[in-house]
């Protein structure tokens, strides 16, 4: 057997350790990808529920006129789709009320529970879509905004928790380190995909040269040499490290490939313009300092969701992601000038004081101050559709390629787990019905919806979460018929 130097071995096995591993593949067909603006997926999810009679429509069917915690959406109206009755049915163990609808909220889990202090629920739709769409992207994913503590809402399996950035630097930062913002030009990329590839212009910048290039081409090219030398233990072992270098290699070509196109894009860029946010914190500011005062200033609170939400929709306009859920809220907040009746403007005291099992037994005006408060989140909601209403992707807006979901983690304050609030916003690509309210009066598995979301991204399942489980059910088949 031909002996390998030590020599030969070291710098074979640390240019493989020196390489990072990328879990992210090269998409399936990069240019076939492009040939119409992607759907994308958001979720757009507050705290405390909401009140019900001033959030759901008295009607099914087409929207008519919006109850009054919808009314900013007005403008909107034939391009939203109100579902109600959607319940989620999961049991928990050895959680508080907080935590138990936390866990549940995107994932749908059977069963929910903290053990030793670590949280375990099943994955969220978020992050099985992320799984499905997301490495067609440079971010399979987005999460930012406030949770944690005793709010988890992202799981990327049973037992890991997805941590969200509440810092909006740092948010800004991860999108484009290292990159231009640019604006995707969908029409060039669909006639390059039925043509030869635009070539741009040759730099110095050419991410072909890269270092990471140089290192993978000598670690595969020295493999095939060090193979002969071998056992069969010892080259089963190579294979292993070698499929993870192929992986690496993958998703080096889709970076190398995306820089192209954004150099592409760069000369010739879509038609909508790039809102860069002009208020982001300074680089090195402790999150702490940003969030402190939100609990206490609904002035500096509503800027700061604002600007989460501008986040999410320039990471969309750019392609950057074509997931991302925007945490916005805390129940501790405080709410002055934003309620304006009785004393009370704790959000926290106000949720339980107006929320019963049934609404006339609560106190009228702790619930008539949680309204006040929906409806100010959704003005933050309806601003956020308006811009991308507003974003013209060549014919279709980016709300006509969106689907955005508005919820929250419990369907009232009082830790409730039925009739849940939910609009739709956007067509995703033309796919999705809209303009009217789908009522399920005998009340369906909230995973049914989650089924059909994952479905209408081109996540194909027939099940998620409790969707076939849930005594809720019946003979849905784990779908929401007449959504789509």
């Amino acid at each position: 057997m031909t002996r390998v130097s030590r020599r030969q071995m070291l710098r074979t096995s640390g240019a493989i350790l020196s390489l990072p591993f990328f879990e992210s593949l090269l998409p399936r067909g990069f240019a076939a990808a492009a040939v119409r603006p992607p759907v994308r997926f958001g979720i757009f999810t507050v705290t405390g529920g909401t009140v019900l009679e001033s959030w759901k429509p008295a009607e099914a069917g087409s929207l008519v006129k919006l109850p009054s915690i919808l009314r900013p959406l007005e403008f909107a109206k034939e391009e939203i789709t109100v579902v109600s009755g959607l319940c989620h049915d999961g049991r928990s163990d050895n959680l508080n009320g907080h935590e138990h609808c936390s866990l549940l909220h995107l994932t749908g889990a059977p069963l929910v529970k903290k053990e030793g202090g670590k949280m375990y629920a099943t994955v969220s739709v978020d992050q099985a879509a992320a799984q499905g769409i997301g490495r067609d992207t440079l971010l399979p994913s987005l999460e930012i905004g406030l949770n944690g503590g005793e709010k988890n809402y992202s799981f990327r399996t049973p037992d890991a928790v997805v941590p969200y950035e509440g810092n909006p630097r740092l948010v800004f930062d991860r999108m484009f380190r290292g990159r231009q913002p640019v604006v995707p030009n969908w029409k060039r990329r669909a006639n390059a995909s039925s043509g030869p590839a635009d070539q741009p212009a040759s730099s110095s910048t050419d991410p072909t040269n890269s270092l990471d290039r140089s290192v993978l081409d000598l670690v595969l090219n020295q493999a095939t040499d060090l193979r002969k030398g071998l056992g069969k233990v010892d080259r089963r072992k190579l294979d292993q490290y070698l499929d993870s270098v192929r992986s690496v290699e993958k998703r080096l070509e889709f970076m190398e490939a995306r820089q192209r196109e954004d150099l592409l894009d760069l000369a010739s860029p879509g038609p909508s313009s790039l809102n860069l946010p002009g208020s982001l914190p300074k680089p090195g500011v402790p999150l702490w300092e940003i969030t402190r005062p939100l609990d206490q200033d609904p002035s500096r609170h509503g800027d700061y969701i604002r600007l989460l939400a501008d986040m999410m929709v320039l990471a969309f306009q750019t392609d950057s992601t074509r997931v991302a859920t925007v945490a916005a809220g805390s129940d501790e907040s405080m709410f002055p000038g934003v309620v304006t009746v009785g004393y009370e403007r704790h959000c926290h005291t106000l949720e339980h004081q107006g929320n019963s099992f049934r609404p006339e037994d609560a106190d009228p005006i702790a619930r008539e101050a949680c309204r006040q408060i929906h409806a100010w989140y959704t003005q933050f909601f309806a601003e956020t559709v308006r811009k991308m209403k507003d974003i013209d992707e060549g014919g279709s807006s980016l709300l006509d390629n969106t689907v955005l979901m508005y919820s929250s983690y419990m369907s009232d304050g009082g830790h409730g787990r039925e009739d849940y609030p939910v609009v739709l916003a956007g067509r995703a690509g033309g796919a999705l019905q809209s303009g009217r309210h789908l009522a399920f009066d005998k009340k369906a598995p909230m995973s049914n919806l989650y089924v059909e979301l994952l479905n209408l991204l081109g996540v194909p399942t027939a099940t998620f979460g409790d969707s076939h489980t849930s005594r809720f059910a019946g003979s849905l088949n784990g779908r929401l018929p007449g959504l789509v």
